[in-house]
């Protein structure tokens, strides 16, 4: 004969997943899978997916602007010279930039590899680096504005060399680019944080750096289109 008490209405209530608002937030937290991937990874993709509408609106006008205007068009080739003991090489200081951040790409891309096999020290070694390699890129691009706005008189509603959209749409395209640097640079460092002091550890994986990755990975694809519209063409 069974002797064992039946469980209570209370114990049967608690096992039961939480209703309402409450069961949407706990389906989606909690390191929980939606469509078969991690909530962090999926909503990461969905911005990235919006982010690159946005981007692509930015270039699409920009090549819009560029061949209805009918004013001369500076040439990048000249306006984007770097002089090197006086003579000016074309393009050097943003090839030295597009170099910086393809290389940031590549230690992201390690900082993955090491964060999957639990390897702290390196996987925040290799954050590390990406960061200063974003805010080494961050800096040249302040020199590149620089440049154009005190000693080339580029304006964002005038430009003294020839087409006065030039100036709007060169900060507007790659200020908004070099504000999602920035902002990787910040989510980078917070990620680094989070490594070293072990919360990865403690959740029982490192979704979170495969994740930075690839908001790393985007921000330098889109530089690659930049580079080549806008400074290429």
């Amino acid at each position: 004969m069974n002797t064992s008490s039946p469980a209570s209405p209370a114990t049967y209530c608690a096992a039961e997943p939480p209703g309402g608002w409450r069961g949407v937030v706990a389906d989606w937290s909690g390191e929980r899978e939606a469509f078969r991937v991690p909530w962090g990874k999926a909503m990461m993709w969905i911005f990235l997916v919006s982010d690159t509408f946005v981007f692509s609106s930015f270039l699409i006008g920009y090549m819009t602007v560029r061949i209805s205007t009918t004013a001369k068009w500076p040439n990048p080739s000249e306006i984007f010279a770097l002089d090197v003991n006086g003579h000016p090489v074309p393009l050097l200081l943003i090839a030295i930039m597009t170099f910086v951040l393809i290389t940031s790409s590549g230690t992201m891309a390690m900082a993955v590899n090491y964060a999957y096999r639990r390897d702290r020290d390196k996987t925040a070694a290799c954050i590390l680096a990406t960061a200063y390699f974003g805010i080494a890129f961050v800096s040249m691009q302040a020199f590149e504005w620089t440049n154009l706005i005190v000693h080339e008189g580029v304006r964002p509603w005038g430009n003294s060399m020839g087409a006065a959209q030039f100036g709007a749409c060169f900060f507007m395209i790659t200020g908004f680019h070099g504000l999602h640097v920035s902002a990787g640079v910040i989510y980078l460092l917070t990620v680094m944080r989070k490594v070293l002091n072990g919360t990865l550890e403690r959740r029982g994986n490192y979704q979170l750096v495969e994740i930075a990755g690839l908001y790393w990975h985007f921000v330098d694809l889109v530089w690659v289109f930049i580079f080549a519209l806008f400074y290429l063409w």
